[in-house]
């Protein structure tokens, strides 16, 4: 058994909102939100004043504790506002991808029980077809304005009494985000207050911000990394936070240039576009600090190609997972240059892991060692919503959380992930994992993304599909012509010239684009069902 070396800290025993806003009135005027685009700001004490207010109109809205609010959105400066009002108001927020289709909003709405859709108006339309065809949604609120619906501009001038609600931090529901679905159907993960605090408690000495710090969110508040690491954890030490509605490399470009962005939590996406793309070249980047990664693996080579670009330490790494309120292990900003490259991080305070035999469940395996990786500590889930059976095949007797996920120990206490359990290819008997050979395509200067399959040959046997990206010879946007002379010959000699027999890439499919999840997580199922 794995323990931090970090002290343990207390569990966090207060609402969500409390836990983040409690120290907005000490931070008053410095800006809390800042729109990447137009520049629209709010201040900590504004954020604190709006979201009291919403809560107040939910509430005479007929919101009340143990209701579950569907929050429908992109990035925007209301999102915190929207989120931390429902709390206060005693519901459970359930967080939808913004592109969703109504059909797969539907099912998030019918198997949460979601009586309330907060959203935006170029949204509405997929929202009131999901609510037509999940049934049992109340209203439909807006964050901007929309004939025929409230807007929560509107509820800032409500004069309702702010609702004091009696919230059990243990117990109650604050968030209900999906899992990614990428090895399963979805499922609603319910994280308490509690679980959701203290997690920012057990991160904060080792990413720490202050009115100093300015974070770029543009990875989707949505999705729990994005909750995390780029609003409720810079908003409880008072950074400022810049958000972009979506991932635009111009766009992005520009805002770190222009808002003087000191910290950047991302994933393997964007640090590959820093690393290789030329549009860097024409920005102003010398306010960064440091880059963390997270939410999928990133190869060591591709880290140490972007620090050296950008002249900053090594990008850092952490590890979690949605039914961890997400994280469990972190690369320090105090310790980047330090780190070996390729870990994920260290254990978090108060957590404990296990790495077992992929073989024999029951076996503990020792420093050096890959097996899949197990998690205890405060920050595990309730559960999944319904689904009891899910539950119990996620998290042992014992209190042990079945990550999925490969990975390995070294004498210093720093984990290597290596891959997914259920994404590990099987190629007569030897595993071979898809990201260390998709780490390897990255370097052909000819590949701008790649992602592996295992798929069967016509011998039964299961091998590496490799799906590719050809990268593009831009010295500027007149020139985007593909370097289309790229073979799948030549893909697989580059491969075969570098690793073990059995790590072969045997078929080669060129795509335009790879398949992710809004977190940047490669979405395997879709290129098995294309193969």
């Amino acid at each position: 058994m794995f323990r931090s070396e970090y002290a343990d800290v207390q569990p966090v025993e207060l609402p969500i909102h409390d836990a983040v806003l409690a120290r907005a009135a000490e931070f008053g005027d410095t800006p809390a939100l800042i729109d990447g685009t137009d520049g629209t700001t709010l201040t900590y004490a504004q954020l604190d004043a709006f979201h009291r207010r919403v809560a107040a109109g939910l509430a005479d809205a007929g919101v009340r504790k143990g209701d579950v609010l569907a929050l429908h959105s992109p990035n925007t400066i209301a999102f915190p506002t929207a989120f931390y009002a429902a709390t206060r108001a005693g519901a459970s927020v359930t967080t939808v991808h913004p592109l969703s289709t109504p059909e797969e909003f539907a099912k998030q709405l019918s198997d949460s029980d979601a009586r309330w859709i907060v959203t935006v108006s170029p949204l509405l339309e997929t929202a009131r077809r999901a609510a037509e065809l999940a049934g049992g949604v109340r209203e439909i609120f807006v964050c901007d304005s929309a004939p025929g619906h409230r807007s929560l501009l509107d509820m800032l001038a409500s004069t309702a009494p702010e609702p004091d609600i009696a919230i059990d931090p243990v117990t109650d529901v604050a968030a209900l985000p999906y899992s990614s679905g990428t090895t399963g159907t979805p499922k609603g993960v319910m994280l308490t207050h509690r679980q959701i605090a203290t997690n920012l408690a057990q991160l904060e000495p080792l990413m720490s911000a202050g009115p100093e710090d300015r974070i770029l969110a543009v990875l989707p508040f949505f999705h729990i990394y994005g909750l995390t690491a780029l609003m409720n954890a810079p908003l409880r030490q008072g950074a400022s936070v810049v958000v972009l509605p979506r991932f635009d490399l111009e766009t992005f470009l520009a805002a770190i240039q222009n808002h003087r962005i000191t910290g950047l939590y991302v994933a393997p996406p964007i640090v590959l576009a820093l690393a290789k793309h030329p549009l860097i070249e024409r920005y102003d980047l010398s306010s960064l600090r440091y880059i963390v990664s997270a939410a999928a693996p990133l190869d060591a080579e591709l880290a140490a190609a972007c620090s050296a670009r950008l002249g900053l330490p090594p990008v850092g790494q952490a590890y979690g997972m949605t039914e961890l309120s997400p994280g469990t292990h972190v690369v320090p900003l105090s310790a980047m240059r330090e780190a070996p490259p390729g870990t994920v991080g260290k254990l978090i305070a108060g957590t404990e892991m296990r790495i077992v035999s992929l073989d024999d469940p029951d076996k503990d395996l020792d420093i050096g060692e890959p097996g899949e990786i197990l998690i205890r500590g405060p920050q595990i889930m309730k559960g999944y919503l319904g689904r009891p059976d899910d539950t119990a095949a996620m998290i042992d007797p014992d209190g042990w959380l079945h990550t999925g996920d490969v990975g390995h120990v070294d004498a210093h206490g720093w984990l290597f992930v290596v891959d997914r359990v259920k994404e590990l290819i099987k190629y007569k008997g030897f595993q071979v994992a898809p990201a260390e050979l998709e780490a390897l395509l990255l370097t052909h200067p000819g590949i701008a993304d790649a992602a592996v399959i295992g798929v069967y040959n016509e011998d039964g046997n299961e091998v590496p599909h490799a799906y590719v990206v050809r990268q593009q010879a831009a010295s500027g946007p007149s020139d985007l012509s593909d370097l289309s002379d790229l073979s799948e010959g030549e893909v697989m000699m580059y491969v075969a010239e570098r690793v073990a027999p059995y790590k072969r890439v045997r078929q080669v499919t060129f795509i335009a684009a790879v398949p992710r999840a809004a977190s940047g997580k490669i979405l395997r199922r879709q290129l098995r069902e294309r193969a």
